[in-house]
């Protein structure tokens, strides 16, 4: 059970429900992350704006936003974020042995250079806050400066909103898979 209440339309002020609404309009629903957050209706516009932008417009392609949302959920532990994600990963087009490297723990052993380096990243970006200057300049070489900084801003928005989820002890949306090789993997 969360720890805060789950936000709905009716219980929010005439500007509040813009805010539930553009959340509703650009996801397709109001998740069960974005209803704890609008405790802070105005926190949850700022988040939310962020994951906007990395979801629905970044250039970045979505096999490597993807690949990389997988990897910070895997390192934070998170299932509910793995649980949104894994699906959204098969659709765009990661495969599954990226899948499974990720879930695994071995990450970029094994697999083509290009799709390691992002778990790479990914990872230390987590582990330690920061990327080695040998791996930010191959993601420097590979995605150039802008999807760089997009492939990085994707990892710390996935981390806080996974932090967010743990913190705020966030139950699972009604229509997530609680069959994902995450949970089994447990």
């Amino acid at each position: 059970m969360a720890r805060v209440p789950y936000v709905e339309r009716e219980h929010l002020s005439k500007d509040h429900k813009k805010i539930f609404d553009r959340i509703a309009k650009t996801r397709g629903s109001v998740q069960n992350v974005f209803a704890a957050l609008l405790n802070s209706p105005e926190a949850a516009e700022a988040v939310t704006s962020v994951g906007e932008y990395i979801r629905y417009k970044s250039n970045l392609d979505p096999i490597i936003r993807e690949t990389a949302i997988l990897t910070t959920a895997k390192e934070l532990q998170n299932s509910y974020e793995w649980a949104q994600h894994e699906p959204v990963a098969r659709e765009v087009g990661v495969r599954e042995e990226v899948i499974d490297g990720i879930l695994s723990g071995k990450g970029p052993m094994g697999l083509p250079p290009k799709e390691g380096l992002f778990i790479q990243a990914a990872t230390e970006l987590v582990r330690t806050a920061t990327i080695t200057k040998n791996t930010f300049q191959a993601l420097d070489h590979l995605l150039g400066k802008q999807m760089t900084i997009d492939f990085l801003v994707t990892v710390a928005y996935y981390s806080m909103v996974a932090r967010i989820i743990s913190a705020l002890e966030v139950d699972f949306d009604d229509w997530l898979n609680l069959n994902s090789k995450f949970n089994q993997s447990e």
